[in-house]
């Protein structure tokens, strides 16, 4: 019996399909299909059609099946005018030309120097709060990320130089993120894009050539992929400021929502926040720097964090081009169509997690181990070979933040109806305002934090 292609979610509209309501709302789009067809369905989107496949055994395939049946690169060709062939966007043999010098940079030893990075930038931050007021907390947590970034991969000395200057530029290079038009259209925000791009490599070609000749003065992310490019003539300034931008774009784009989700959805739930309180008073008090044994301690700040990813992950969608026609349950996907893994809908199976929309870290402990019932029942970092090689580094730092803060500051939401902030970009948590007051130290922190001042 010859297989079919996926039923059609209801709503498609005549020539555009489903296009509006999937640039409108895609989450919800999603939900219907899967509660009218199951695990297995299509969209409409003009004249593409969208295979969605939803359930660890057809997510695995999905991620295990990409440079094989499934291509990553073709349905993000529109990445490739804002960072060129660098990582996924490049073709399959240069990707595995690249993968083990990003790897590399997020080498254990690397991270450990990462870490103590991150902890003085947001100490720095902390410390510019003063004792009491309110901040926008999602705007507040973007900066300081893209701090955290600026400081770990072009250097303290540097990031400093470029100023705010190279940050709004990003913001320009974003702001042209767009799956569904050719990115060469000459519409505003892509002559926006190609004018950031352009005053980026003016700010970046000095400073890889002074990199060049002067290596032994860097100890850093950009030194290290220059350092490589030395040794690999494959890998020229181009290429070296390609994989800078797209892995800073990425290090800080991402982070930033779920660093403001994690604080956000801990005060949200008190009964666990003091959980999380009383580990960091017992592992990481203030004052106390947070080395590697303590940082595997903070395991309540670590569950939250994978919570957050489960509950509001950064991209609820990832698609790849099928290339060879693959079966996917009973169905057939024809070469031609993209197919999509839906991260806000695999990630609340009932089967998979109990109480699915239910804010509980508690999942991710020894005695429940929630994730651990199929590899690829969370993915919010990917899966298979792509899986994002900064995943440490962005756990770490949200880790931080959130100790950091959490210590030294009582926090108290303001606004208590944030929502998320869905885009063409990553997602975020809307504007949300936050009181805080700072501590009151106990003696012996007093005493610990003039130490470590010294």
């Amino acid at each position: 019996m010859t297989k079919s292609t996926p039923p059609m979610v209801s709503g498609a509209l005549p020539i555009v399909g489903h296009a509006a309501e999937f640039q409108r709302n895609r989450p919800e789009l999603v939900r219907r299909g899967f509660v009218e067809h199951g695990s297995v369905f299509a969209l409409k989107l003009a004249n593409q059609n969208v295979a969605v496949v939803i359930g660890p055994e057809n997510q695995k395939k999905f991620f295990m099946e990409t440079d094989g049946r499934l291509s990553i690169q073709e349905p993000y060709q529109f990445l490739k005018a804002m960072f060129g062939e660098a990582l996924f966007l490049a073709p399959h043999d240069k990707y595995l030309q690249q993968r083990p010098l990003v790897q590399e940079l997020f080498k254990r030893e690397k991270m450990l120097h990462y870490v103590d990075v991150m902890q003085e930038v947001v100490q720095a931050w902390l410390d510019g709060l003063g004792d009491s007021g309110e901040i926008e907390l999602a705007g507040e947590i973007g900066t300081l990320v893209q701090e955290v970034a600026g400081d770990c991969f072009l250097g303290p000395e540097v990031n400093k130089a470029v100023g705010r200057e190279f940050w709004d530029l990003y913001t320009d290079v974003g702001k042209a993120l767009d799956p569904l038009l050719p990115p060469d259209l000459p519409l505003p925000k892509f002559r926006k894009r190609d004018k950031a791009k352009a005053r980026m490599t003016e700010i970046l070609g000095p400073i890889i050539a002074e990199r060049r000749a002067n290596p032994e003065k860097y100890s850093d992310f950009l030194q290290d992929i220059i350092n490589r490019a030395e040794d690999d003539q494959s890998i020229d300034d181009e290429m070296v400021r390609n994989l800078l931008m797209a892995l800073m774009f990425a290090g800080h784009e991402t982070t930033a929502g779920q660093a403001a989700w994690t604080l956000i959805l801990l005060l949200k739930h008190p009964d666990y926040l003091q959980r999380v309180l009383a580990e960091i008073e017992e592992v990481a008090p203030a004052g106390v720097h947070i080395d590697p044994k303590r940082m595997v301690q903070l395991d309540h700040i670590a569950w939250a964090v994978r919570e957050v990813e489960r509950l509001r992950p950064s991209a609820d969608m990832l698609m790849r081009v099928v290339k060879e026609d693959i079966e996917f349950g009973d169905y057939i996907i024809p070469a031609g169509w993209l197919v999509q893994v839906a991260q806000e809908i695999g990630h609340k199976l009932p089967d998979q997690f109990a109480e699915p929309e239910r804010f509980d870290p508690l999942r991710f402990s020894p005695d429940r181990a929630e994730d651990k019932q199929h590899r690829f029942n969370l993915f919010g970092f990917g899966g298979g070979t792509h899986k994002c090689t900064g995943m440490n580094f962005a756990n770490n730092e949200m880790i931080v933040i959130t100790a950091l803060m959490l210590r030294q500051f009582e926090l108290e939401l303001v606004t208590q109806d944030t929502k998320i902030l869905r885009g063409l970009g990553a997602n975020k948590p809307t504007k949300t305002i936050v009181r805080y007051q700072r501590r009151e130290l106990a003696p012996v922190e007093a005493e610990l934090a003039t130490v470590a001042g010294d």
